[in-house]
């Protein structure tokens, strides 16, 4: 192997580049038009334009992608994860052109990818399955026929692809219908497949998923498991390894139970087991047939590059080590850094701002990011992982959080907070988060962003003097009358200029000092470290301290806007998307909840309801149509 080519971008892509640079193997970078100035293009030994705005115009294209191999030299194909790095016949046309393939066998992605598939395997093994329907009659009466007997709750899942993407919570018998129709849907535009599969669900289980990795000489080893609970939309957000609710004798079952699974299925490279876990009892979920994101995790704990792995398995080589020989040490857990608010909407836009948190110890950042990097809705919202591994648990939780909050990514919302308050919040800490933990806990999450006054008057001033501190030398008698929104917070401030970037402030009843200099706000001797973007219109992303301020610059504003009312009977787009379904008419009379329209945006598919009940009057928009962040999409009557 000379030259690798990897079919993938982002922060993947990155990785994969480090590890062949440091085995001595050059690397193929290919790239959308939107990635064209992205890290992994400059990283890598040369890059093959792909073309294309989309995923389905560039990193799906087989076809495109055996060119670039061809036209670049390349000898061997990484998939990463996602795109086609579960598709047996990429895999099988990588082969069939005379190139390496980094991954398992097509007929072993062809026997586990499907999770129908992957489910008769295991039980012909003796590994658990919940009851359900894994048929191949996917008529909608065989469905809802199957569904009856299965009982409620039940899942609904697609059978091809994974991410959580396909998937539907039934509990209610009405909601059976919805659910297969919307998992259909979206299996089908995210997979090209929209057969499905049914399944018992359990309602407070945890995520636990088993690494393996076998050769291609019969060997086959599990590197330990990784709690994957704490999720949202059945996507991870933080992963752990290992699970605090893994004892000695459960992990070896686990463990034993997915190396089965693999070699049954003749499977050779890298893979996942994901199971159910409820007490001592646990549940094939699916099997993963590729690197997973969480990847780091098990690396930091096994001292082990499973990257470097993958590329010596392709190659022929047998595993480097024997399962006795494979040691774990410490904690370690990742959050995944997504450009997504609060409420899980994702989002796109322009980092204004990145800066990484400083070098630690145990702390490793894989990301695709910099200052100027534009998150297009074409692509998943995921921007890099942040690991951190220590000798205990509450220590890597410690160092995690405390890497957050120094962690600067602004432009654009990103759940940097959110996720370090996760890590933060006592059910977590004390090892307690299920898979419902943020259904059930999110609101107490969101509760802990909220910042103290101190913080957003320092991001207030981060933002007045970003671009010039006070004045230097020459104090002002008068004082600068400054009002400013955060959420449905008004502040009206009188600041006076005192000379050297000092300021005496007025808050109401209150007499504040404060010091402003680049990077930083002291706020009656409080201290600040201060980062402000503007984003148009006066509106500002802030970050001070640890906490994210979103301000509006209201100083030069009439007192009362005017628009309010309007406001109110307008439903606008809150993302960039593709409006895929319109549920509502004009005249139609709508009750609060009730779903209005459906937008797809990164790959998931998200529904509008309605804010409450309510007469639509008019709908400029149509299905099919993509959509702006503030785009009118229903006007309601009055």
């Amino acid at each position: 192997m000379k030259r690798l080519l990897i079919a993938n971008r982002g922060e993947i892509a990155r990785r994969v580049i480090r590890t062949a640079h440091a085995m001595g193997i050059q690397t193929v970078a290919v790239y959308a038009d939107p990635d064209r100035h992205a890290l992994h293009v400059h990283e890598a030994t040369t890059a093959f334009a792909l073309g294309g705005i989309t995923s389905a115009e560039s990193y799906l294209r087989v076809e495109r992608l055996i060119e670039a191999a061809r036209a670049t030299g390349a000898d061997a194909v990484h998939p990463g994860y996602g795109f086609l790095s579960e598709n047996a016949d990429f895999a099988q046309a990588v082969i069939d052109a005379g190139l390496t393939w980094v991954g398992p066998p097509p007929a072993a992605i062809r026997a586990l990818g499907s999770k129908s598939a992957a489910k008769a395997l295991a039980l012909a093994q003796g590994v658990p399955c919940l009851p359900g329907y894994f048929g191949a009659d996917q008529r909608e009466e065989t469905l809802v026929a199957e569904a009856q007997r299965v009982g409620l709750p039940l899942m609904v899942k697609a059978v091809a692809g994974g991410g959580g993407r396909g998937m539907r919570l039934v509990t209610e018998p009405a909601q059976l219908l919805p659910a297969l129709h919307s998992a259909r849907s979206e299996a089908q535009s995210g997979f090209g497949n929209g057969d499905l599969l049914i399944e018992r669900a359990l309602l407070r289980p945890r995520h636990v998923e088993v690494q393996v990795f076998a050769d291609a000489h019969g060997h086959c080893v599990h590197l330990g498991e990784r709690d994957c609970s704490v999720q949202r939309r059945h996507q991870k957000i933080v992963e752990e390894a290992p699970s605090p609710a893994v004892s000695p004798a459960l992990r070896e079952a686990l463990g034993r139970c997915a190396v089965a699974l693999a070699q049954a299925a003749g499977y050779v490279g890298a893979g996942t087991v994901e199971f159910l876990v409820e007490g001592d009892a646990f549940f094939l979920m699916e099997m993963n047939t590729r690197l997973q994101v969480e990847h780091p995790v098990t690396e930091a704990l096994t001292g082990l590059d499973l990257v470097e792995w993958q590329i010596r398995v392709a190659r022929g080589e047998p595993l480097p080590l024997t399962q006795e020989q494979i040691t774990f040490t410490g904690h370690a857990i990742e959050v995944r850094l997504c450009a997504e608010d609060e409420h899980f909407t994702p989002h796109t836009g322009r980092v204004g701002l990145f800066a990484e948190p400083p070098p630690a110890p145990g702390l490793r950042f894989d990301h695709a990011l910099e200052t100027g990097t534009e998150v297009t809705p074409h692509f998943d919202s995921m921007l890099g992982k942040l690991i951190a591994h220590a000798p205990t648990r509450s220590e890597a939780i410690d160092k995690l959080a405390h890497a957050l909050d120094h962690t600067r990514v602004l432009g654009l919302p990103s759940n940097r907070a959110f996720l370090a308050a996760c890590l933060r919040h006592p059910t977590f800490q004390r090892g307690g988060a299920l898979i419902p933990f943020l259904s059930e806990e999110g609101d107490a999450v969101r509760a802990m962003l909220q910042p103290p006054p101190e913080a957003v008057l320092a991001g207030v001033l981060g933002a007045v003097f970003s671009r010039q501190t006070p004045a230097a030398a020459l104090p002002c008698p008068f004082a600068r009358p400054l009002r400013w929104q955060h959420g449905g917070q008004l502040l009206e401030l009188a600041a006076q200029e005192r000379g050297h970037g000092s300021l005496a402030m007025g808050w109401g009843d209150r007499s504040l000092q404060a010091q402003v200099s680049a990077g930083r706000v002291v706020v009656d001797g409080v201290s600040w470290s201060v980062a402000a973007v503007p984003l148009g219109e006066g509106r500002w992303q802030v970050q001070a301290g640890a906490h994210t301020l979103n301000l509006v610059d209201l100083s030069f504003a009439p007192r009362e806007r005017a628009g309010g009312a309007a406001a109110g009977r307008e439903l606008r787009a809150p993302f960039n998307g593709k409006l895929i379904a319109v549920h509502a008419a004009p005249g139609a009379q709508i009750a609060k909840g009730e779903p209005l329209l459906v937008i797809e945006s990164m790959k998931l598919e998200h529904t509008l309801a309605a804010p409450r009940d309510l007469t639509v009057d008019g709908i400029p928009v149509a299905a099919g149509q993509q959509v702006a962040p503030g785009q009118l999409l229903i006007t309601f009557a009055a």
